[in-house]
């Protein structure tokens, strides 16, 4: 007779008892041909052969391998056998980042910007362990304290590196022993940050910058955001800016913008679309970000040109004497010039220019495109097309979208109406969240086991929705008046409701969840997870693997809320287990099978 977690690991991989021997010689196959596949094709290149067989054989023996190491562990748990925790990484591990080796990149022949992209296919497999804070790590000051102050020890950047940092505007911040402090705007101009904001809504036609979303501005893709100022300003005007940089191994922008609570991840389009859907953001703002506009056939303004919805605008903010490239002319061609020279082709028109500071707006008229001259750059025929890391495309995008609306027109979620949303699991999750409420959310919030914590006590800002669907969750910390801001994460394989979760001015991003998250260790207070373990089930992806990434991505004393089936709960406490998180399994009480399971990651202090 088998156990009952034999049963919860069988529900959960689609195991039944009579092929559980068969499974992974299938799975041993699939891979097989996947892997081995390329080398049937009449077009793989011979003279590349030598150099990709060795590769070839040994992901197919790694893959292998970790298959028979996943298929003991399950079966370990399937037969009750005690949980074996994953051991404790080495210092090294501390700040590590997926997907993102950049010496790696180059010794595979990668150049020319892409080696600064993102590329799973070339990770390693390392060891399974549980990622430590560093030495000096402390658990961050409530927001909006936690804004204004940071523990210098929680980010990898040195007192040269914080000082050298190109910015909008000189930094008036202040480095103590163990912590770095940002100018409060009480009163004061807030790095000039306020008085940069306001001169922007001016060349908008605004009277200030408290009246950008009566222009229609609700979100902001802020480039190569320095260390947040610019977006903390936003989110003080009720904004939703969501900064993108490039990976950074010391003095990382998105790093030290999420320790502040700030939206951010790690994101550049060197040579890659971003992981967002064609019309998504209200302005994309560039101040002194450091790309090259004008190179690759423009296709990084049109990748600009994509994301930006009808009506967007584009702020770039540069010297104007900063010329590029070492002919006599360039100080002719500032990089403004030459934006504005390529503005003309994609239907931008400038709208205004103080100083530095540059403002295009994109046009309401998709029409425009059909009326330029034939030597303008082509239109792209995807139409609405899920956009995950492709490469970029030297044409325009989005002009044919059902979700072509003008921002100043905008009056309501497209595609869905507020019944749709509360159909979709609005409703669904108010049956839940008084649970949470007292256990999270509260001033004395109890952890699994424990009695009150110390302070400081509610330490929920930075928050993820692995599964957002409609990003109702979003929805209801807002409702709730929660000081906390929600990545809202749509796998790629689900049903699309980015586009939705965009439109109604909240962040968000596509991602699959077989690999790792786009951003630094520590940096999320809680993860919430409704049905993604089961989702995952049919994806072939290592539920190990998603908990340990889960866990180097969560902070100290972090919260995680997954729910899902009862055996599918029964699955993922033992893998909590195996993380060090202290859980509870909650029963919802309204008669379904679903169940909540609620973790605590605890502070491994060394």
């Amino acid at each position: 007779m088998r156990g009952s977690w034999y049963k919860s690991v069988s529900s959960v991989f689609g195991l039944r008892p009579r092929i559980r021997g068969l499974l992974f010689f299938v799975v041993g196959v699939v891979a097989l041909v996947t892997i081995l596949a390329p080398l049937t094709s009449n077009s793989f290149d011979s003279s590349s052969s030598s150099t990709l067989v060795p590769n070839i054989y040994s992901n197919y023996r790694r893959i292998k391998e970790q298959a028979a190491i996943d298929y003991l562990d399950l079966r370990s748990l399937a037969l009750g056998a005690s949980v074996k925790e994953f051991p404790l990484c080495g210092k090294e591990r501390e700040s590590y980042v997926p997907c993102y080796n950049i010496t790696g990149n180059l010794l595979a022949g990668l150049q020319e910007g892409e080696e600064l992209d993102r590329h799973c296919e070339f990770e390693r497999e390392k060891e399974r362990c549980v990622v430590r804070p560093p030495r000096d790590y402390k658990i961050p000051l409530r927001w909006p304290l936690g804004r204004d102050i940071i523990w210098s020890g929680n980010v990898k950047i040195t007192k040269d590196q914080f000082l050298s940092s190109g910015t909008v505007t000189t930094r008036l911040m202040l480095l103590e022993e163990n912590q770095i402090t940002f100018h409060s705007e009480d009163g004061q101009v807030f790095d000039g940050v306020k008085d940069y904001a306001r001169q922007i809504a001016e060349m908008i036609g605004l009277g200030s910058d408290t009246e950008f979303a009566q222009a229609g501005v609700r979100t902001v893709l802020d480039i190569g955001c320095g260390f947040g100022s610019f977006g903390a300003h936003l989110v003080s005007l009720k904004l939703m800016p969501i900064c993108i940089a490039e990976y950074e191994a010391t003095g990382s922008q998105v790093q030290l913008a999420l320790e502040r609570g700030l939206p951010a991840m790690i994101g550049n389009f060197f040579s890659k679309q971003l992981p967002y859907p064609a019309l998504s953001f209200d302005m994309v703002h560039c101040a002194q970000c450091g790309t090259t506009w004008d190179i690759k056939d423009a296709m990084l303004l049109l990748e600009v040109d994509r994301v930006l919805k009808p009506g967007g605008y584009f702020v770039l903010t540069s010297p104007t004497n900063k010329a590029q490239g070492n002919s006599p002319d360039t100080k002719k061609t500032s990089i403004s010039t030459r934006v504005d020279e390529l503005s003309k082709k994609i239907c931008w028109s400038i709208t205004a220019q103080q100083d530095e500071t540059f403002l295009w707006q994109k046009t309401t008229n998709s029409k425009c495109y059909s009326s330029r001259s034939q030597a303008s750059i082509p239109l792209c025929k995807d139409g609405d097309s899920v956009p995950y890391y492709h490469p970029l495309v030297p044409c325009i995008s989005g002009t044919t979208s059902k979700r072509w609306i003008p921002i100043q027109n905008r009056s309501a979620v497209a595609g869905t109406t507020s019944a749709g949303l509360e159909i979709h699991g609005k409703s669904a999750l108010k049956n839940y969240w008084s649970l949470l409420t007292p256990l999270i959310f509260s001033d004395h919030p109890k952890r699994p086991g424990d009695e009150d914590p110390l302070p400081p006590f509610n330490m929920i800002r930075n928050v993820m929705d692995m599964n957002a669907r409609f990003g109702n969750l979003n929805a209801a910390l807002h409702d709730e008046g929660k000081s906390a801001w929600v990545m809202n994460v749509v796998p790629v394989n689900a049903r699309n409701t980015l586009p939705i979760i965009l439109d109604r001015g909240f962040a968000g991003v596509l991602h699959d969840w077989c690999e790792p998250f786009p951003t630094y260790p520590r940096t999320y207070d809680m993860l919430h997870a409704n049905e993604l373990l089961t989702h995952l089930s049919s994806e072939q992806c290592s539920l190990m693997d998603l908990f340990l990434e889960m866990d180097r991505i969560l902070r100290p004393e972090g919260w995680v809320v997954i729910s899902d089936k009862v055996e599918v709960i029964e699955v993922a406490r033992a893998l909590a287990a195996r993380v060090r998180w202290e859980a509870r399994v909650i029963d919802i009480q309204d008669g379904s099978d679903q169940r909540l399971l609620v973790c605590q990651k605890p502070f491994l202090k060394k």
